[in-house]
């Protein structure tokens, strides 16, 4: 169960959370301001990533002797370990929100977005959802395992959002493959417990299994098949530190039907096996 420490001030709020129970992508902070002009931060290295997004007004972003304008509807991404400082304009300043994040698969779903090293910047017209989302993460500040499971999903709403644009983002201009990238990932999201095979994920996105395995090889470094079985892991480790559920279960609830070819997959990637890990691992 997350810490969580809520800030309010005149024209700033902010939000951020201690502990996070989630790996593939949480929130570590977020907030709005309202700048004043001239304001500023930096130069100054983050620990994770951050993306502000602009609401109204204008303002500049400094990173590796580069400087962009940043306007109304376009976000720009801070990089961990990085030396960045940004600044709103003078006479037209910045009021903007951001949200602070990180995970294993986070490089995932920043190229989602259209997001790497060389495309820091994107734009999303519709600032009013992206709004709103940051809001409700606000609102849901107080600790409880429903908060936390709400601030999650509204992350991976944010990122939904801003990947909208990805036909028309240089990413995609430079990779069309990602959007089959993408499908497959839902479909194993929305589908890892139910015994679904590469294959059938093939089948979902109308690709031959060897030209998947080359796409997946391509745009995240893994196999597909070891893409569903990492996922499925994850999920378990999650069920494993929170629940009581015998392994057996949780097992089957993750896609094994074979509770030892489970036990198997799960000390092969995580280095110990299931009954250990919770022992260890154990938040209940």
């Amino acid at each position: 169960m997350p810490n969580i420490f809520k800030e309010k001030i005149s024209e700033y709020l902010f939000l951020e959370i201690e502990n996070k129970d989630f790996t593939d992508l949480y929130l570590c902070y977020c907030g709005m301001q309202k700048c004043k002009p001239l304001y500023h931060y930096g130069p100054a290295i983050r620990n994770n990533y951050i993306i502000h997004f602009v609401l109204e007004g204008t303002g500049y972003y400094y990173v590796n002797d580069t400087k962009y304008t940043i306007t109304k509807n376009q976000g720009f991404l801070i990089r961990p370990n990085e030396v960045t400082f940004y600044q709103s304009d003078k006479n037209d300043p910045w009021t903007y929100i951001w949200i602070g994040f990180d995970g294993k698969k986070v490089n995932t779903y920043l190229q989602f977005a259209g997001l790497d090293n060389e495309n820091l910047i994107f734009k999303y017209d519709n600032s009013h959802i992206l709004k709103e989302y940051v809001l409700e993460m606000l609102n849901h500040h107080t600790v409880s395992n429903s908060n936390q499971l709400k601030i999650e999903a509204l992350l991976y709403l944010f990122f939904s959002r801003i990947s909208e644009n990805i036909t028309n983002s240089p990413v995609q201009s430079k990779n069309g493959d990602n959007i089959y990238i993408l499908k497959c990932i839902e479909y194993i999201q929305n589908n890892y417990s139910n015994h679904i095979t590469v294959s059938e994920v093939c089948k979902y996105v109308s690709l031959s299994r060897s030209y998947l395995n080359a796409l997946f090889k391509k745009c995240l470094n893994i196999s597909p098949q070891q893409f569903l079985i990492e996922f499925r892991m994850n999920k378990a480790s999650e069920l494993l530190k929170s629940t009581n559920l015998p392994i057996n279960n949780i097992s089957y609830s993750c896609g094994y039907t074979d509770p030892l070819a489970f036990s198997k997959s799960f000390k092969k990637i995580l280095g110990i096996s299931p009954s250990h890990y919770r022992n260890t691992k154990s938040t209940r």
